[in-house]
């Protein structure tokens, strides 16, 4: 038995006919007749010396072999198409594919990307915005924004964002009304809790034991997307605990205010992850650079304000 790799055709050809379990369809698929199909299919047995199909009256049905076969098969040409798609991405320097979380890319991409598109008319900016983990190669994604504790990302190159914290924020007419951290004891709390996950937890608990106010944080309306706490905050419907980066564009430009100036460091922030080899790439430095310098504009917002890290605050 030879070690020799059949031809390219036989394999693509036995590839489609087993995802199909139909020779006709698979013959379809790749744009050949069932016959020259079956030909390839045929040969691949002789390279092998074994059948991979049973032949039945109106189908066909994997061999033991073929069922042996079929799962490697199928995933190398799936990872021939990605790396395939990835090497035509990379001389692309007109699209830029983007992946962030749908509160970010509401509230930081979408208000901001006017700016970049004016500065770079040249790069045709894309976005996904899912908190899923996407796959570099098989999801065609050149950028990530990803948000949490730093740790290394094998094959990544990252550039941590700002900083974050969190802060009351609301309405100028709604600090009329509550001029002090004392009397959010008759405010409506807005609570995100997209942040709950970490540890600890820098809720409006925390924030409350930071300033040594006994209110109780137990109401108020709760939203597991951040970016539909600050809509809530900006629409006059309560007090957002809010985070840097999704909130300091409003409170920079006076839609929101921060008028208790105590806010409370996060250990989780923004990262910008590309592949490591393409962070030098025209369009992504592009992006990388414009990110940086919009980070820059707001910066006062995060210097007029006393920030504690929360692990400095006493536990519950």
């Amino acid at each position: 038995m030879s070690d020799r790799l059949p031809p390219l055709t036989a394999l693509r050809a036995f590839d489609a006919a087993q995802r199909h379990m139909s020779f006709a369809k698979a013959a379809d698929e790749l744009h050949v007749t069932p016959a020259a199909l079956s030909y390839q299919i045929k040969s691949l047995e002789e390279h092998l010396g074994a059948p991979l199909f049973h032949r039945l009256n109106r189908a066909v049905a994997l061999t033991e072999i073929g069922e042996t076969l079929a799962p490697g098969i199928q995933e190398g040409f799936q990872t021939l198409s990605a790396s395939w798609r990835a090497a035509q991405r990379q001389m692309d320097d007109a699209t830029l594919m983007v992946t962030a979380g749908p509160a970010f890319t509401a509230k930081w991409f979408a208000p901001r990307f006017y700016e970049f598109a004016r500065a770079h008319p040249e790069i045709d900016l894309r976005f996904s915005a899912t908190l899923r983990n996407l796959d570099f190669n098989r999801d065609e994604v050149d950028v990530a924004i990803r948000f949490g504790i730093a740790n290394e990302d094998p094959g990544l190159w990252a550039a941590p964002m700002a900083r974050e914290w969190v802060s009351p924020v609301m309405t100028p007419e709604m600090a009329e009304r509550f001029p002090t951290p004392e009397s959010l004891k008759n405010a409506t709390l807005i609570h995100d809790e997209s942040i709950d996950f970490l540890r600890p937890r820098a809720d409006w608990a925390a924030w409350c034991r930071l300033m040594q106010l006994d209110i109780d944080t137990s109401h108020g309306p709760r939203f597991t997307g951040a970016d539909h706490s600050i809509d809530a905050a900006l629409a006059g419907a309560g007090i957002a605990l809010g985070r840097r980066a999704l909130v300091v564009k409003d409170i920079h430009e006076g839609r929101l205010v921060a008028p208790y100036k105590h806010a409370i460091w996060l250990q989780a922030r923004f990262r910008f992850l590309c592949r490591d080899g393409t962070q030098d790439r025209p369009h992504i430095a592009a992006l990388r650079d414009w990110m940086m310098a919009e980070i820059d504009k707001t910066a006062e917002v995060t210097e007029n304000l006393i920030i504690t890290p929360i692990e400095e605050i006493p536990p519950a």
